[in-house]
């Protein structure tokens, strides 16, 4: 297989993930989930990244789709279109599987996937993570991984605006 070929191979629908799924923890591998827009790809995400990798076998990572990045962000957002933005998630090396979703959170992905570990950055509070209770309720853990400052997707906006 050619390298293109399987970093396209890593975006799933939500369907094959859920299949994938059921095969990893036969296997008994496990399944780490962390979700963002990612929307011009910098350190702060990329440290995240492979620190998440780090809590288990196999990562999966959630994208947000262009309608749910304008939601949340505002019309001018997103800078790169989910599917750049899932190809390049996807071209990691420590990353198994990507999924673009279309909801403002990522609460259905999460049910559907049922990770052992569920990550996110250290901006985030234990009680302001989407899907924290069904999985500690599941017997899974959070991890809160520390924030890397000096990095932002809206700095770099300001940056090449000369703001």
């Amino acid at each position: 297989m050619e390298k293109i070929d399987w970093i396209k191979s890593k975006i799933k629908t939500l369907s094959e993930l859920k299949a994938l799924s059921h095969t990893w923890k036969t296997l008994s591998k496990q399944i780490v989930f962390t979700n963002g827009c990612f929307d011009i790809l910098h350190h702060g995400h990329l440290d995240l990244i492979a620190k998440a990798a780090d809590q288990g076998n196999i990562l999966v990572v959630g994208i947000n789709s262009d309608a749910s990045v304008k939601r949340l962000k505002g019309a001018e957002r997103p800078i790169n279109n989910e599917n750049d933005r899932a190809f390049q998630m996807a071209s990691l090396l420590c990353v198994d599987a990507v999924y673009i979703f279309e909801e403002d959170t990522p609460l259905a992905t999460i049910e559907a996937l049922q990770p052992q570990v569920l990550v996110k950055g250290g901006d985030y509070t234990l009680d302001a993570i989407v899907g924290a209770p069904e999985t500690i309720a599941r017997g899974g853990r959070v991890a809160i991984i520390p924030f890397v400052a000096g990095y932002s997707t809206t700095s770099i906006i300001k940056k090449i605006q000369g703001l």
